[in-house]
């Protein structure tokens, strides 16, 4: 008996260590930010694989979800509900693409980078509407901004 309770502690710790190491982000669906109106706070998130990103619904009428062709092979697309929070864990290294659905054309876009960004090039491809093609356009631009300064 002692020996089944001693090896359900270790396997607690070591469940406990695991889940201790992953990281949890926190990203706010916003009418108005630092960076102007309809946006994600943070909308550039840097995490590593098995790390959770929480998109918290601060204001009403916003909703977060991947967009497909910005999504890295293997990468698990997901869809929020407007005015719900909602958390996934981003087990797939890439570059994950962001939009709010109804201010997608407002350029309410952002963009999860997983460990190494090796889709980079496939996810700059990715055409968009209205104000999220220039959205995208400063996010690749702060991405490159990093990788060059962390060198």
């Amino acid at each position: 008996m002692r020996k089944v309770i001693v090896l359900g502690a270790i396997v607690a710790a070591l469940g406990f260590a695991g889940a201790a190491g992953a990281a949890e982000v926190e990203v706010k669906m916003l009418n108005k930010g630092t960076e102007g109106v309809m946006v994600f706070e943070p909308a550039l998130v840097k995490i590593n694989p098995g790390d959770t990103v929480k998109f918290v619904a601060a204001d009403k009428g916003h909703n977060v979800e991947s967009i497909e062709t910005m999504l890295p092979e293997g990468g698990k697309a997901f869809t929020g509900k407007v005015n719900e929070e909602i958390s996934v864990t981003f087990d797939t290294a890439g570059v994950y693409g962001f939009k709010c659905k109804p201010h997608y054309g407002m350029g309410m876009v952002g963009m999860v980078v997983v460990g190494d960004a090796a889709n980079v090039d496939q996810a700059k491809a990715a055409t968009h509407p209205g104000k999220a093609k220039q959205a995208f356009a400063t996010l690749f631009d702060k991405l490159a901004a990093n990788k060059t300064a962390a060198k």
